[in-house]
């Protein structure tokens, strides 16, 4: 059995927890939060340590895939990508990503890890994952638990039973989140966060899954063994995973099986669960101020001030969050920031778009934003990455000029080809099929005007795709 583990990254979520930033259209995951990188970014930096990790494993899905390709490629690591037909929670997943480190080894050692957490001692981290992995070679599976810096009730914990060598510990019992006066008597008693990563031999997960869910390691057995390749992604066989069994890995297996072991680790973790977590983890001023953006606080300490565009300022006020972004506004006390996910639940119900996308889209050959949006008008600015291309294809309701301010763009104009220049521009007539591309090195970029009846984005007819979105 090879003692390096096979590090499997959970990359499909969509938290709320963090909105206005976070939104389902591009989650807290592949934000920078902290510095220049998102947390999904810093995970898979710590774990490609060589001396302790082999090729990971990130399962997402397809709305995110193009995502998690390219900011790898910003980092320069390699990871195998594979997308989950529909969402069937951690089991599913967990039960694939051990599927296939079996089919690569026999011997597997497997850690799973959440893309979204922070890490602030990397080489601990390492080193804790080392020990961990030595125990989950004797057939066990290992919970990374974190000791408790303060008694929070916004996480799971660990009683730790009986030594069983090597750092380690048998798992006495998992405990769901619980109020401040027992999560007091928690921390006094010893008791551990629950951190969501494990560690495990893929065979004794095998093993327990077919035991205890044979529902879920079915169907995902079979949809990884008809997986097919699609530009470059493992795709899982949708029909049979749709067969798998909903429930999350917790209750599937860690809080059933007797072979679970928890191994402590003071690394300095966070699962970035709300504002008051990202205050907590930001660079602060001498007042307590956190500032990202235009910010700017008079008489008032302890605050997270982040803004994307506005100039934000703030009088008089202390422990609270004001977070700004394009087109959303969020203020709470630090201390009610657990409420977020209340308010986006409450605007979803009132049909705001803003509870779930953002202006500025994501897709595979850039982004585009939306900068003004009126009953017959819409404009846009839109980057396209070197080497990208848009689809061919055309529109019923509506013309489009492009202004070139950045690069150059290759324009498929019905029979026709044009090269456009910096600060030249070209017509797009209702009906016409066309197509951009950026043959260059740097960033193409653009502003779209559009003209019509209608705007919506359902009036692309897309007759051709590199992407397969046709």
């Amino acid at each position: 059995m090879s003692l390096k583990i096979t590090p499997v990254i959970m990359c499909g979520g969509a938290g709320t927890r963090l909105w206005p930033v976070s939104r389902d259209s591009m989650p807290k995951q592949f934000i920078a939060l902290f510095g220049k990188e998102s947390t999904f970014q810093r995970t898979m930096r710590l774990l490609s340590d060589a001396s302790v990790f082999s090729e990971a494993i990130v399962i997402t899905n397809a709305e995110y895939r193009f995502t998690v390709q390219d900011q790898l490629q910003a980092i320069g690591i390699s990871a195998e990508i594979v997308l989950e037909p529909a969402r069937r929670d951690s089991a599913a997943a967990v039960a694939a990503a051990t599927e296939i480190a079996l089919a690569r080894d026999g011997g597997a050692l497997v850690g799973v890890f959440a893309a979204d957490h922070v890490v602030q001692d990397g080489a601990l981290f390492a080193e804790t994952c080392r020990a961990a992995g030595k125990v989950a070679a004797e057939g066990r599976i290992v919970t990374i638990g974190i000791p408790p810096t303060h008694p929070a009730t916004g996480y799971g914990y660990i009683r730790p039973g009986e030594d069983i060598g090597a750092r380690a510990r048998r798992v006495a019992a998992f405990v769901e989140k619980p109020d401040a006066i027992r999560a007091a008597q928690y921390v006094a008693d010893g008791y551990l966060w629950n951190s969501g990563n494990f560690i495990f031999d893929a065979a004794t997960m095998r093993a327990e899954l077919e035991t205890f869910e044979p529902d879920v390691l079915g169907p995902v057995t079979e949809a990884v063994a008809n997986a097919s390749r699609d530009l470059g992604f493992s795709l899982l066989n949708a029909e049979a995973f749709a067969r798998a069994k909903k429930t999350s890995i917790d209750y599937a297996v860690m809080e059933r099986t007797e072979k679970a072991a928890v191994v402590g680790g003071g690394f300095g973790w966070s699962d970035v669960g709300g504002w008051a977590a990202v205050w907590d983890l930001s660079e602060k001023q001498a007042d307590g101020n956190a500032i990202e953006g235009r910010g700017y606080v008079l008489e008032g300490s302890n605050n997270l001030i982040r803004s994307e565009e506005a100039l934000v300022a703030v009088i008089g006020l202390d422990d609270v969050a004001v977070i700004s972004t394009r087109d959303a506004v969020l203020v709470t006390p630090k201390a009610k920031a657990d409420k977020v996910k209340e308010m986006v639940a409450l605007i979803t119900a009132r049909g705001e778009s803003e509870a779930g996308a953002h202006r500025e889209v994501q897709r595979p050959w850039g982004k585009y934003l939306s900068i003004d949006l009126g009953t017959r008008h819409q404009v846009k600015r839109i980057t396209v990455k070197p080497g990208g291309v848009l689809s061919l294809q055309k529109h019923y309701h509506r013309a489009e000029h492009w202004v070139v301010v950045r690069g150059t763009a290759e324009v498929t104009r019905n029979q026709e080809t044009i090269v456009v220049h910096e600060n030249e521009s070209i017509y797009l007539p209702i009906g016409c099929v066309h197509r951009m591309a950026n043959p260059g090195k740097i960033p193409l970029e653009i502003i779209e005007v559009q003209v019509g009846s209608y705007l919506g984005e359902d009036d692309i007819v897309r007759l051709e795709d590199v992407y397969k979105r046709a």
